[in-house]
C-alpha cells in the first residue's frame, strides 16, 4: 500500500477514521506506523496528500491534520478490452491494469471464455481489486469498468463508438503487422482469452475497426500480454 485511499464521506474537519480489517492490518503489520507518524493519503476521485496518525489500535486508525494538495498521476489514454479470463487470473489482471494507469477497462465474452466464468464471485469483488491497484500506484481516480456478456452485439454496436477516431489494435500472434511501439496517444487495445480469438472473432473485430497486431512468435498468457503491450504502446 503506497497510498491510503479515503472516501470523501470519511473526511470530516481534516480528520478520518479507518476501521476495515484489511487496511488496518496492513498499516499495523507492514507500514508499522505509530502515533505522530505521517501517512500518504488520497481522496477517491480527488487529490493526494498526507495526514498524521492521531492514534492506532487493533480496532481503528484515527487521522488528523489531513492535507490534500497533490494531483494524482495521469492515466494512460487507453481503453483496454479483455475477454474475461479465468477467475484466478482476473484479480491479477485487474490490479495490474489499474496500477499501470488504464483509464477504461472492459471485460467481454468470446467463444473460448467459459460461461461459468461469468458466475464467479470474483466479478462481485472488482471494486476491491481496483482499490488495491490504485493503492499500489498511488492513484486516486477510479477507472471506468464495464462488462459485456455477448461478443457480437458488443463488437458491432458498442465497439465502433469506443474507437471513434482513435486507433484500435487486437493482439493476435498470427497477424502480419507488429504491435506499434510508443504511440503515446489515445487508443483501444483488445486482448483475447487463453487460446486466443477464433477466426470469426478476429474477422469481426477487424471489420469493425480493429487492426490485428502481433507481438512476435511467442504465445503469451493474458496477464503477461496486458503488461507487455501497455509497456510497448506507452513506453
Amino acid at each position: 500500500m503506497n497510498l491510503l485511499l479515503l472516501d470523501p464521506a470519511q473526511i470530516q474537519d481534516q480528520c478520518a477514521r479507518i476501521t476495515d480489517a484489511r487496511r488496518l492490518g496492513h498499516i499495523r503489520e507492514h507500514l508499522k506506523l505509530n502515533t505522530g507518524d505521517t501517512i500518504k493519503i488520497g481522496q477517491k476521485n480527488g487529490l493526494k496528500g498526507t495526514a498524521l496518525v492521531k492514534s492506532i489500535t487493533d480496532q481503528q486508525l484515527l487521522l488528523n491534520q489531513i492535507v490534500l494538495d497533490q494531483a494524482p498521476p495521469p492515466k494512460l489514454p487507453l481503453t483496454l478490452i479483455v475477454a474475461l479470463p479465468r477467475p484466478k487470473v482476473l484479480r491479477r489482471l485487474i490490479m495490474d491494469a489499474i496500477t499501470l494507469g488504464v483509464e477504461q477497462l472492459i471485460l467481454m465474452h468470446s467463444y473460448r471464455v467459459e460461461k461459468s466464468y461469468w458466475q464467479t464471485p470474483f466479478l462481485q469483488q472488482l471494486d476491491s481489486y481496483i482499490e488495491l491497484g490504485l493503492e499500489q500506484a498511488g492513484d486516486t481516480i477510479w477507472p471506468q469498468v464495464q462488462c459485456f456478456k455477448r461478443f457480437r452485439p458488443f463488437v458491432e454496436d458498442i465497439l465502433p463508438g469506443l474507437i471513434a477516431e482513435q486507433p484500435a489494435f487486437v493482439a493476435h500472434p498470427y497477424a502480419d503487422q507488429p504491435m506499434p511501439v510508443a504511440i503515446n496517444q489515445p487508443c483501444v487495445l483488445v486482448i483475447g482469452p487463453e487460446g486466443g480469438f477464433i477466426p470469426f472473432e478476429i474477422d469481426l473485430l477487424q471489420h469493425n475497426g480493429c487492426q490485428p497486431a502481433s507481438l512476435g512468435p511467442r504465445i503469451l498468457r493474458t496477464e503477461t500480454a496486458v503488461s507487455s503491450i501497455i509497456g510497448r504502446l506507452f513506453g
